[in-house]
């Protein structure tokens, strides 16, 4: 029966082009992606799933933390090259407090590299690796207790960006919209003792007039100097310009600043304000997101202050591109008020254009009206399904990705924190797949939607009517479309990806399986 497969799919062609005839070139390509799909089905029961979506093009990953998206064992590499050390009560990786490790009782990183049970313990400590929920410690705590164990020089924050990037590469992915920090710990001693009035415009000029305001021209232009300096050590890493390019070069990569809310309110004002600055000198930093636990207790004390500073800052200082980590929280984990305002105020006061997780909408106030509101506005929701599951316990049918689809509310597919959850963006495509069974035409349009919803520069490919004809019709870019895309850089991508979509749906078969196979 299996060795009859190909001429089965053969035949199905036919039939679905009209028993043999000419096609239209739109039926031509819609056939190829139905056959695409019929493929992805086949190779899902015959192992090959894994596979066949590493090939399938991918806009983008446009959910991502760069600290959380390396994986232990390149932290370990790069603290041995670097001589850090390990603690190895903890484990966890630190820089040398003295003249050597054994002054702190720590050994080196080297040593611990080497140390076979050391580097186990080490990688499971900076990893949800061969994690098992136990009493008083859950995957919440877990997950986030990694972030304090990485200690890492500032320098290889372009050897991130080549990790990151060739990964993406390998999975057919074009664009990476990375959050980090760039600039942390010189704000404290120009914050940490500044007390705010809860007035936005008056804490505004308190924070502008003191040594945080003066500080702000060389704050932003380290910001722009490290990432620079982090593009073009990625650039080498990876061969970017020779013959030997590594499949990383490929991949567009633009960064989110990324506040830290568990921090005083002068301490994240201050972020919001600089962030602020940066977005408007530094063509790199598209946009902005809050991080750090949201059932944190300052998270939950604060988080309307944190909305009411993005308000202030978007309406007196000019919009920024803002995406918010909301509803990343469960029934259990926090008092059941606190899941009832979260994604609507991102929204309404915090100007969100995309949503983080948005785990806890059904407990949101008027939940109906809130994803009419979603959905008529364009309000994106970055879905990363293997972090909910272990962060928050909420998987499957219990995951709001069935009723955000059903809303019409638009989503993509993001890995959150690759190398902490010891996945990549092909993976969370399987989980979807598997999970959810969608069929290839949203799959390819939740691809699509990394990019339509990127903070890219440029009108999205499909505002222009001659483009959006020119795909349908598997066509060259005509002259109009051709003169749209010179316009745009989001829609260049955009295209970019529909020609990888038409390589990938000309390739796709079902194979026929050889009849020696169970020999």
């Amino acid at each position: 029966m299996r060795a009859g497969l190909g001429a089965i799919a053969a035949a199905t062609l036919l039939a679905l082009a009209g028993l043999g005839q000419p096609a239209h070139s739109d039926d031509q390509r819609d056939l190829k992606a139905r056959t695409a799909g019929a493929t992805i089905s086949w190779a899902a029961e015959n192992g090959r799933l894994r596979q066949v979506l590493e090939a399938f093009p991918k806009g983008g990953d446009i959910h991502t933390h760069l600290r959380g998206a390396v994986y232990a064992e390149s932290w370990l590499d790069w603290a041995a090259e670097d001589g850090l050390c390990v603690d190895t009560s903890i484990p966890a990786i630190k820089f040398r407090e003295g003249a050597d490790c054994a002054a702190s009782g720590w050994m080196t990183a080297d040593a611990a590299r080497l140390d076979k049970d050391v580097r186990h313990d080490l990688i499971n400590a900076l990893s949800t690796r061969s994690y098992v929920p136990t009493s008083g410690w859950s995957g919440h705590d877990q997950f986030f207790a990694t972030f304090d164990r990485i200690n890492v020089n500032a320098a290889r924050l372009g050897d991130q960006l080549a990790e990151v990037a060739d990964r993406a590469g390998r999975q057919n992915v074009l664009y990476l919209e990375i959050m980090e920090t760039i600039v942390l710990p010189e704000l404290f001693p120009l914050l940490a003792d500044v007390k705010l009035s809860g007035d936005m415009a008056a804490d505004y000029k308190t924070l502008i007039a003191g040594p945080f305001g003066k500080a702000m021209p060389g704050l932003v232009a380290s910001v722009r100097k490290q990432i620079a300096d982090a593009m073009a050590r990625k650039d080498q890493l990876l061969g970017c310009g020779t013959d030997a390019a590594k499949p990383g070069c490929d991949v567009e990569i633009r960064l989110l600043h990324q506040v830290i809310r568990e921090m005083s309110p002068a301490l994240v004002y201050g972020q919001f304000i600089l962030g602020w600055q940066v977005m408007q000198e530094e063509p790199m930093v598209v946009g902005a997101n809050l991080v750090a636990p949201e059932d944190g207790y300052i998270a939950l004390r604060d988080y309307s202050l944190h909305m009411h500073m993005i308000d202030w800052l978007y309406r007196n200082k000019g919009a920024r591109n803002i995406s918010l980590h909301a509803g990343e929280l469960a029934i259990g984990l926090v008092d059941p008020k606190e899941l009832t305002f979260h994604i609507r105020e991102a929204i309404d006061l915090g100007h969100a254009k995309r949503i983080g997780h948005g785990v806890a909408v059904a407990y949101e106030d008027n939940s109906a009206e809130l994803l009419e509101h979603m959905a008529k506005e364009g309000i994106m929701v970055e879905i990363n399904l293997t972090s909910n599951d272990t962060i928050l316990g909420i998987s499957g049918r219990d995951h709001p990705l069935a009723l955000y689809r059903d809303m019409d509310v638009p989503y993509a597919l993001s890995t959150d924190d690759e190398g902490v959850s010891r996945i990549d963006l092909t993976h969370e495509y399987v989980r979807y797949w598997r999970t959810y069974k969608v069929p290839y035409f949203e799959m390819r349009h939740a691809s699509r939607n990394a990019l339509t919803y990127s903070f890219l520069p440029g009108e999205s490919l499909w505002k222009s009517a001659p483009c959006e004809k020119d795909v349908a019709e598997g066509a060259a870019a005509g002259a109009d479309c051709s003169a749209f895309l010179k316009t745009s850089e989001k829609a260049r991508l955009q295209w970019k990806l529909e020609e990888r979509f038409r390589a990938f749906e000309d390739e796709q078969r079902i194979p026929r399986r050889k009849t020696t196979s169970f020999n």
